[in-house]
């Protein structure tokens, strides 16, 4: 199964790319890659393979309960970025920016 989540920025796919791929899948059964697509920086792409479709199943919904919870995460916590990108520049000082 492969999916394709576009971002608004290639900033947000990135950071939902690291926080989704610290879990690795619970199953041996079940493989998935995450990475961020060469011809859109602003798209994340998982690519599952399961033994079987129940396998399948279960970890795809894990895996969009998990996205959702770092979308909302993105949203309750920087929604300028979220909502309207702020150019890097002027977050310089911000404490925790990287």
């Amino acid at each position: 199964l492969h999916l394709s989540i576009p971002f608004p920025t290639a900033a947000l796919a990135t950071v939902a790319l690291r926080a989704l791929k610290v879990d690795a899948e619970l199953s041996t059964l079940v493989q998935r890659t995450l990475e961020i697509s060469s011809t859109n920086s602003c798209v994340l792409l998982a690519t599952y393979a399961a033994t079987t479709n129940r396998m399948l199943r279960v970890a795809v919904n894990g895996f969009w309960e998990n996205l959702k919870v770092v979308l909302d995460v993105m949203a309750g916590c920087d929604l300028d970025t979220v909502g309207d990108p702020v150019p890097r520049e002027e977050l310089v000082g911000v404490q925790g920016l990287v």
